[in-house]
């Protein structure tokens, strides 16, 4: 029986990134490790548990079925290390170094991201904040492996997973440049909607297809002319086109702070979404994750009446 004392336990931090990263590459950029010593940790790792444990592929380093049955067990034993040095660890904002990540839409970054950071920056001026957007689907797993400590937007898959609390509701309008023929009051008939170019936004982080669901029902859909990744790009595209955007009245609201755009009620009734912060049950009750969480909960309530 291998005895746990003569163990290097950065072992099991090397076996993870492997796990999830598939590349000894990139397991060694997320450790800070060079490539020949993640090879000299995988060789040890396989003498340990006497098996391959990884496999090369086209598709990178697979994982064994032992590797598969390790997998989780070794990432339950981090986990728990992590929250013992965190619950060992004070919290004290004005002159912690610690970093935080945050997940957040490119909506949310033009958005709240501002507000966040001008407030943070006082408060705790050390802190660092790292915003590193995922797709829905990775983010609980981020959560919880520490990866990512926070995220924030309309992400109602998460809910029944992670602590979360709602921040503000948010409704979406949409958003074109002033011209001559363009109805002055604040919303626009169906037909002059649906007659316009539209320019619509996809992104791998979120979808904002509700509107698109709601034309459909009605047996009717927008002519799409610009698909964009993100909604940094829409202001730009907006200005110099008479193409409309359909996007958050929070975000189209901080856009149109110099007035140079028309900003209209749909004509087909969307319900309002929740935009919510997000958080791993294991870090509730940790000192600086519970202040960021308060820090960013103050900051963002004047989104509610906004």
């Amino acid at each position: 029986m291998t005895s746990i004392d003569h163990i290097d336990l950065n072992l099991l931090r090397v076996f993870q990134a492997i796990v999830e990263e598939h590349s000894l590459t990139r397991a060694g950029e997320r450790l800070a490790l060079s490539q020949p010593a993640v090879s000299y940790s995988l060789g040890r790792l396989r003498t340990l548990f006497d098996d391959t444990l990884f496999v090369r592929t086209r598709t990178g380093m697979q994982p064994t079925p032992v590797a598969l049955e390790l997998a989780e067990i070794v990432g339950s034993a981090l986990d728990t290390v992590r929250q013992a040095l965190r619950h060992a660890e004070r919290f004290d904002p004005a002159t912690s170094t610690r970093t935080f990540r945050l997940s957040l839409s490119d909506a949310g970054e033009m958005a709240y991201l501002p507000a966040i950071c001008a407030v943070l920056h006082d408060a705790a001026p050390r802190v660092k904040l790292v915003v590193a957007p995922l797709p829905v689907e990775e983010i609980e797993e981020a959560l919880r492996a520490s990866r990512l400590d926070f995220a924030i937007g309309n992400l109602p898959s998460l809910l029944p997973r992670t602590r979360h609390c709602v921040l503000f509701e948010e409704s979406y309008v949409c958003m074109t440049r002033k011209r001559d023929d363009l109805p002055d009051g604040k919303k626009l008939k169906l037909e002059q909607f649906l007659a316009a170019s539209h320019v619509q936004v996809r992104s791998l982080e979120h979808s904002h297809d509700a509107l698109d669901d709601a034309l459909r029902a009605q047996g009717v859909g927008r002519n799409i002319a610009l698909v964009l990744p993100h909604f940094v790009a829409a202001p730009g595209v907006l200005a110099a086109t008479d193409l409309f955007a359909t996007l958050p009245e929070k975000l189209a609201r901080i856009l149109n702070k110099g007035d140079a755009f028309n900003i209209y009620a749909l004509p087909v009734p969307l319900p309002k979404v929740a935009v919510t912060m997000h958080w791993h049950e294991h870090f509730h009750d940790d000192e600086g994750n519970a202040w960021m969480r308060d820090l960013m909960t103050d900051t963002l309530a004047s989104f509610k009446t906004m």
